[in-house]
């Protein structure tokens, strides 16, 4: 049996940060005591202490503008920027990527999302399993999650129906992998990695792994709007692209695949945020 800390010198962890000075701290030093390769923020220009917090706690900080590819790619606006250059800045065989705005990190955090692509080389992508509070309480939270990313899922992705939080943002993946797959700028990242690794890889290559209940700054609905239009156009946007996924167990391929989704589609993806090429159409390897 491999032992806990056999394989965390080879994960690299990538904290995307903006304005979450109240946070960051507790994060990298939760993480740090697992004793990782290495812990890197990505701050996205904040206006706050955040990456002087994120330093002090134990983490190597670079301003997105300085992280590769370098000041020669300029940055775009979104999460999914910010992950894009972390990948590139790693050197760890195992990426996981973990929210700054995370409220108490459940324990061995890291650790649970890299082991099982330690353990299996088949795994690409290991995906959590967690309950979202909402308001104090323990559910109720993952709004954008339950309302739009699972229900397009299941419509037109249903192999990949049972994944508990597809946007979660605390995950692992192979830097093998991410290098070859491209990244939605903004907050549809996570979806399009979930649904291009299904693609290249197969379903199978996707696991996922228990961690409690996540905590963290719940947004208004204000802001969960112009998410939601993002994870839909995302969802919708991938729907031809990959039309092998929108098939059950049976083999039997959906309707809803098989439309072209005309108006929708062409409607959507006008809102979904600009997508990164992969990185080793850049050089990074």
């Amino acid at each position: 049996m491999m032992q806990a800390t056999d394989f965390m010198h080879r994960v690299s962890v990538v904290i995307p940060a903006l304005d979450e000075e109240n946070t960051v701290g507790q994060v990298v030093a939760a993480i740090a005591a697992e004793q990782p390769g290495e812990i890197i923020v990505i701050d996205a220009d904040s206006s706050d202490a955040t990456a002087h917090r994120a330093k002090i706690a134990g983490a190597k900080v670079i301003n997105w503008q300085d992280a590769a590819p370098g000041r020669g790619v300029p940055t775009q606006p979104g999460k999914g920027e910010s992950l894009w250059r972390g990948v590139a800045e790693a050197c760890g065989d195992y990426v996981v990527f973990v929210d700054a705005d995370l409220v108490e990190p459940p324990a061995e955090l890291v650790g649970r999302l890299a082991r099982p692509l330690a353990e299996d080389s088949t795994k690409q992508l290991v995906k959590p399993i967690y309950r979202r509070g909402y308001q104090g309480a323990d559910s109720g939270g993952g709004r954008v999650t339950e309302l739009t990313a699972k229900p397009l899922l299941r419509l037109l992705f249903p192999p990949l129906a049972h994944i508990a939080q597809p946007l979660g943002g605390e995950y692992a993946i192979r830097r093998s992998a991410a290098l070859t797959l491209p990244f939605v700028g903004g907050f549809g990242v996570e979806a399009g990695l979930l649904i291009d690794i299904a693609g290249a890889y197969g379903a199978a290559a996707i696991t996922q792994v228990e961690l409690g209940t996540r905590h963290h700054r719940n947004k208004p609905l204000a802001e969960l709007a112009p998410m939601a239009d993002v994870v839909a156009a995302t969802i919708l946007g991938r729907a031809e692209q990959y039309p092998c996924l929108g098939s059950d167990e049976l083999g039997r391929t959906t309707e809803a695949t098989h439309l072209k989704l005309n108006g929708a589609i062409s409607a959507l993806t006008q809102t979904q945020s600009l997508e990164r090429p992969s990185l080793s159409d850049y050089g990074v390897c």
